[in-house]
């Protein structure tokens, strides 16, 4: 299992949102095309309204990855 830790230089974000329903989507469209993808969830424990949900994939899937999201 590979530790997925977004500072890792390997990994580069490729959408941000603060709506979970969204970042969902995204995920479920990334994982239909074999695209690995993981969640950095930024948001306040108090006030669950601030902040964003990160998704980052590997380096290597990045262009395409970016490429579906914008064409979905």
């Amino acid at each position: 299992m590979v530790n997925m830790d977004p500072r890792d230089p390997e990994f580069c974000m490729v959408y941000s949102s603060p709506l979970p329903h969204k970042i969902n989507i995204v995920k479920a469209v990334l994982e239909d095309n074999q695209i690995k993808s993981f969640e950095v969830n930024r948001k306040d424990s108090s006030y669950i309204f601030i902040g964003d949900i990160d998704l980052y994939v590997y380096e290597s899937d990045a262009v395409l990855a970016k490429f579906l999201i914008k064409n979905k």
